[in-house]
């Protein structure tokens, strides 16, 4: 059975539930069946047989509307998330453990490479920083989450209300540092390249180990001063 995830909102129409395990094979399938349980919640859900505009539901972390829509297959195992409208933006969700999951590769291969001094290394490392930036559908180390570590519970999802862009600043600043570094490295700058590769090492840690995401902060204060193409301030959920 899916499991659908129901925000503080709306559980005032689902008699205070926050959860409901469904069958459905589609995301569709399984909202129609929730409402079918709680006839009160379909008028918030629906109207004229249509998804409201206003209403964010995500698979997993993916908002359905970049998927295929409430014909977005489902398995018994995923878990659907409706969630309110969002101060500033419509409803978005992140999940960290795919941040965290890429944090821990780019600090662990990093290492490797100052250990072994290979700027091969470095420069594959910036090569998959940066083009996950650009295309973050084909990260790598997301993928490897999502594909490997994710399905086998070896590392459990933590989805949250976020901004992905600010992360995505983050992980592009990471990538900039870390091809700078292995620019240095094949000028024989050695000092200069492992030194922004250690710049790179510890905040990937700080935000690892400590939350503290400085691509983020940075992302934040550009916005708070309008600079043209930072245009998500930090998310507030309305009704919570």
């Amino acid at each position: 059975m899916a499991t659908i995830r129901i925000p503080t909102p709306l559980r005032p129409y689902t008699g205070g539930s926050a959860m409901a395990e469904l069958n459905g094979a589609t995301v569709g399938e399984a909202l129609q069946q929730l409402v079918s349980i709680y006839p009160d919640l379909e008028q918030h859900l629906y109207k004229d047989g249509e998804l409201r505009s206003f209403v964010n539901v995500f698979l997993g972390e993916e908002d359905i509307r970049y998927l295929d829509g409430v014909d977005t297959p489902i398995r018994s195992s995923d878990q659907i998330l409706i969630i309110p409208s969002i101060a500033g933006g419509s409803g978005r969700l992140v999940d960290h453990s795919a941040l965290r999951v890429n944090q821990a590769f780019i600090i662990g291969l990093l290492v490797l490479a100052f250990v072994l001094d290979l700027w091969p290394l470095a420069a594959f490392v910036a090569a998959v920083m940066i083009t996950g930036t650009i295309w973050p559908e084909v990260g790598l180390f997301k993928r490897i989450y999502r594909h490997v570590l994710k399905p086998a519970w070896l590392v459990k999802p933590d989805v949250i209300t976020d901004n992905p862009e600010p992360h995505r600043f983050a992980q592009g600043l990471g990538g900039v540092f870390t091809l700078g570094s292995t620019l240095a490295l094949l000028v024989r700058l050695p000092v200069v390249g492992w030194g922004l590769a250690w710049l790179v090492i510890v905040l990937a840690a700080l935000n690892l180990f400590l939350g503290f995401c400085a691509g983020c902060f940075v992302y934040y204060q550009l916005n708070r001063l309008g600079v043209p193409g930072f245009t998500h301030a930090p998310l507030r959920v309305q009704g919570e």
